[in-house]
C-alpha cells in the first residue's frame, strides 16, 4: 500500500506517483482527478505496450530518446516498464551509443532539469542544494556524478553531461532494481574547454574555461564530505573524469569512503570477465597470456589494473604480472624513458632495454603486434579503424585463437567492426566489442558477439553494496563480480557470446549483487548484518508496478 499526498494536477505532475490513463474512475474522484483524464481506463500492461509502439515510430535514435525521456518526466513507473520490458532494443537508446548525441544536443534540446547541478563558481551552494533534495527520507543508495571532461569517446561537452549521469541511473534502477526515488544524478560544472560551448549563445554551463589544481580539489572535497554526511550509506560513483582527475579521486577517497570510477574500475572488471570466458575456450592461463592495450587512458589502465590484480590474486607478483602488459597511447608504447608520462602509467611503462633489439621502428601498434605476438589486444583509443586486417593477420599468424576486444564507442569510434575481425582471423579471433551487433554468421557457425558493456557490471554491484550497506569497494568485490559475470555463460557452444546477453541483465544483476555482497562480508566491509542475502537481494529488487494507493 503506497500513500499518496498529492492531490489533482499536482498529482498529475509528479513522476513517481502519476498514472495517467491508469488511475481508476474511484481513484479520480478521491485524489480530485475528475474531469482531468480521457474517460478510458488502461493497465499498465497496455500503456507499455502503446509507449513502445509510439517509440518504434519515431525515425531516429535520438528522436526515440527524447520521446522516452518525456516519458520519464510525466509517468516513472510506465517508463521503466517499458524499459526493463525492452532492455535489448531500449539500453543503446537510454545508455550508450545514443546518449552520446543527447550530450552533444543538451543545450539545443534543453527540457526539463533531472538532478542536481552544481557550479564551481556557487561552491556555497554544494550544502543546501543536498539539503532540499526531495527523496525517500533521507535514504540515498546511488550517487552518480561526472564533470564531463571525458564523456564516452566524444570528449569534453560540458553541462550535457548531466545526460550521462542520468542514463546510467535509469539502468541501475532498470537492471539493478535500484528504486528511483533513492538515486541522485549529479552534474559538477567546472567549467569546458570545448570552444564551441564556450561560443554557443544557447549553452547553459558555466561559460569559462575548466578550473583546475587547488580550487578543483577543493570542490571535489566539499562535494564528498557533504554527500557522506547527507547520506552516509551511498554509494558514490564517478563517470567519465578526465584521466588525472579520474584516478586521483580514486587514490584520495577509495579506502575511506564507498565508491568506485566506472571507467576504470567497471570497465575493467567486465573485461576480465570476458577475458576468463575467452582462456575457457583456449584452455590458456591468464598469468601466461601477452596483452596488448591500445589506448592507454583511464579506461585502458583501468583494464590493466583489474587484469593485473586477477594475476597477482592467481600468485603472481605485482611486477611479474605488469610485465604482461605493453600499453600503447598516443606517442606510441609507453617507455620508462618518456618525460610525460601520467603517474598512473609509469608501472605498465616498459624498460628501453625490453626493444632495444627492434630497431629503429615508430614503436607504434603494428610494431608492437610484431614483435611481442599478443595473445590478447584489447581497444580503448577511440581510434577509428585502428585494428586494421594488416594488424589482425599479424597477430594471427602467432596465435591460435586471437583474444581481441574493441571496446571503444561511440559507433564511429570503434577500432574494428566484428565481422571483419571474423574475416581477418578465419573466424579464429574470439571478440568482445563496447557497442551491440547482430549476430554473424561465418563458416557454417553463428557468432554471437558479447557486448562488454559497463552495464553488465555496475547496476549488481551498487544492489550488492546497498543490500550491506558496504563501507568500502574492494578489490575482492570487483573479482567477485567478474566471476558472476563470467558464469553467466555456456562456452561449451561454438561461437558462443563471451558475455551474457544483455536481454538477462535483470538476472546477471542480481547474481553480481550476491556474489558482491557477500564478498562484502568476508571482505570485513559490510556494515550490515544480513541473514540470507541471495533473498535479500531479490526482495530488495524494485519492479515497475503501479502500487495500491491509499
Amino acid at each position: 500500500m503506497s500513500t499518496v499526498k498529492l492531490y489533482g494536477r499536482a498529482l498529475l505532475t509528479s513522476s513517481l506517483c502519476n498514472r495517467g490513463v491508469a488511475f481508476t474512475h474511484e481513484e479520480r474522484e478521491r485524489f480530485g482527478l475528475v474531469g482531468k483524464l480521457p474517460p478510458g481506463v488502461l493497465t499498465l500492461e497496455q500503456q507499455a505496450e502503446r509507449a513502445f509502439a509510439q517509440l518504434q515510430r519515431h525515425p531516429t535514435d535520438l528522436a526515440k530518446n527524447v520521446d522516452l525521456e518525456q516519458l520519464h518526466d510525466r509517468n516513472e513507473i510506465l517508463y521503466y516498464r517499458v524499459l526493463t520490458s525492452h532492455l535489448t532494443e531500449l539500453l543503446p537508446i537510454v545508455y550508450a551509443p545514443t546518449v552520446g548525441e543527447v550530450i552533444k544536443a543538451y543545450s539545443h534540446e534543453y527540457r526539463r532539469p533531472r538532478g542536481i547541478y552544481l557550479s564551481i563558481d556557487r561552491p556555497q551552494d554544494i550544502r543546501p542544494a543536498f539539503e532540499s533534495w526531495d527523496n525517500d527520507n533521507g535514504n540515498v543508495d546511488i550517487i552518480v556524478a561526472t564533470d564531463a571532461e571525458a564523456l564516452l569517446g566524444i570528449g569534453d561537452w560540458g553541462v550535457g553531461g548531466m545526460a550521462i549521469s542520468c542514463a546510467k541511473l535509469s539502468v541501475y534502477t532498470a537492471a539493478g532494481g535500484i528504486h528511483p526515488g533513492r538515486v541522485i544524478p549529479v552534474m559538477i560544472d567546472v567549467g569546458t574547454d570545448n570552444e564551441t560551448l564556450l561560443s554557443d549563445p544557447w549553452y547553459v554551463g558555466n561559460r569559462h574555461h575548466r578550473v583546475r589544481g587547488d580550487a578543483y580539489d577543493a570542490f571535489i572535497d566539499e562535494y564528498v564530505n557533504t554527500v557522506t554526511e547527507l547520506f552516509p550509506h551511498a554509494l558514490l560513483h564517478w563517470e567519465d573524469f578526465g584521466p588525472g582527475n579520474a584516478r586521483a579521486i580514486i587514490e584520495r577517497y577509495g579506502d575511506r569512503i564507498c565508491t568506485f570510477n566506472d571507467d576504470m574500475q567497471g570497465t575493467g572488471a567486465v573485461a576480465l570477465a570476458a577475458l576468463m570466458n575467452a582462456l575457457a575456450v583456449t584452455g590458456k592461463r591468464l598469468a601466461d597470456q601477452r596483452i596488448v592495450i591500445y589506448g592507454a587512458g583511464t579506461a585502458g589502465i583501468g583494464i590493466a589494473d583489474q587484469l593485473r590484480d586477477a594475476m597477482v590474486h592467481s600468485g603472481a607478483t605485482r611486477e611479474e604480472a605488469s610485465r604482461a602488459f605493453w600499453c600503447i597511447d598516443r606517442e606510441g608504447l609507453l617507455l620508462s624513458s618518456m618525460e610525460n608520462l601520467q603517474s598512473f602509467q609509469r608501472s605498465y611503462a616498459r624498460p628501453v632495454e625490453d626493444v632495444a633489439a627492434w630497431g629503429t621502428g615508430d614503436r607504434g601498434l603494428l610494431e608492437v603486434i610484431r614483435h611481442v605476438q599478443p595473445t590478447v589486444l584489447i581497444g580503448t583509443s577511440t581510434h577509428t579503424g585502428a585494428f586494421t586486417a594488416q594488424i589482425v593477420q599479424e597477430m594471427a599468424s602467432h596465435v591460435e585463437r586471437p583474444i581481441i576486444f574493441p571496446m571503444s564507442n561511440p559507433t564511429e569510434k570503434l577500432e574494428a567492426r566484428p565481422e571483419d575481425l571474423l574475416e581477418w582471423s578465419n573466424g579464429r579471433a574470439l571478440i568482445a566489442t563496447g557497442l551491440p551487433f547482430a549476430p554473424i554468421d561465418y563458416g557454417g557457425i553463428t557468432y554471437t558477439i558479447a557486448q562488454a558493456n559497463n552495464a553488465l557490471l555496475f547496476p549488481g554491484l551498487g544492489l550488492g553494496v546497498s543490500i550491506v550497506q558496504a563501507r568500502l569497494i574492494t578489490d575482492g568485490m570487483f573479482s567477485a563480480a567478474a566471476y558472476a559475470i563470467a558464469t553467466q555463460v555456456d562456452m561449451a557452444k561454438a561461437g558462443a557470446a563471451l558475455l551474457p546477453a544483455v536481454a538477462n541483465l535483470r538476472h546477471t544483476s542480481e547474481e553480481v549483487g550476491i556474489a558482491v555482497a557477500q564478498q562484502a562480508v568476508h571482505d570485513g566491509v559490510a556494515t550490515r548484518e544480513v541473514e540470507d542475502i541471495s533473498a535479500a537481494v531479490r526482495a530488495s529488487m524494485w519492479e515497475p508496478r503501479y502500487p495500491d494507493l491509499s
